[in-house]
Parts: structure tokens; sequence; C-alpha cells
């Protein structure tokens, strides 16, 4: 089974923000960092989520189990529903796993998504150097 462990970040809510992959295929690590633009804390989250499930379809990952420290996304996937503009995020997602043979979802505390997480902060420092990158353009 492949463990998939995911995190959005945002300096400031809203702020430039991130998503952050963390692939474990029986030993073999992957390590995503996606720079989001600016959006709210939450939409990195979904993001993130997206992204994941995005790599998991392009290479044909078809047992996988996904950690988050949201208890938010966690939340929305199990009940299948999310309100505002999440929903048609959260729509997004869902039609991604179901792509997958196996998909399911457990929360961890933050402590034990930390690869994730610097990920995400990673994508954040990468988004603000191609927004400086633009500006010196």
């Amino acid at each position: 089974m492949i463990e998939v462990y995911i995190d959005g970040a945002s300096a400031g809510n809203p702020g430039p923000s991130g998503a952050g992959v963390f692939i474990n295929n029986n030993g073999v690590v992957e390590r995503h960092s996606f720079p989001l633009g600016n959006m709210e804390n939450h939409e990195a989250e979904y993001h993130a989520l997206i992204k994941a499930l995005e790599i998991c379809v392009a290479n044909k990952y078809q047992v996988v189990s996904f950690r988050t420290d949201s208890q938010a996304i966690n939340q929305a996937i199990e009940k299948r529903f999310a309100k505002n503009k999440y929903g048609l995020l959260l729509e997004r997602a869902l039609k991604l796993s179901d792509d997958l043979d196996l998909f399911f979802m457990k929360w961890i505390p933050n402590i034990e998504n930390k690869s994730a997480d610097e990920l995400a902060r990673r994508a954040i420092r990468l988004n603000k150097a191609e927004e400086n990158h633009e500006q010196d353009s």
C-alpha cells in the first residue's frame, strides 16, 4: 500500500500558499512542493489533496492511504460534503479518488505530518521567489 501525506499552508489567510505531498511507495520516497499563489489555508489544503490524487492517478497508483493533519479535509472526505467554494474542490478530489481501486484517508496529528508540512512551507517560499522573479522582469 502506498502512503501519501498531504499538507497545505498559507503565509497569511489569505496569502502566499503552497501544497506539500510526501509519498512513500514501499520505501521509494517522492517529495513534491507546489506553489499555489494567494489563497486561504483551507483552500491550500484542498489543493494539496487534489495534487496528490493527480500524482497517484498519473502514476497508476491504485491502492493508496492518505494522511492529513486537516480535520476539515478528513471530515469532508468522510462525509463527501463541503460547504461553499470548497464543495467544488472536494468534488474534483472525489472524482480523482474514484479512479483508484482503494482510497482512504486518516487524520493524523501535526507532529506526524512534518514531511508534508515542510514541503508545503517550501512551496510558499517558491511562490514568493516566483513573485520576486516576475517583479524583476
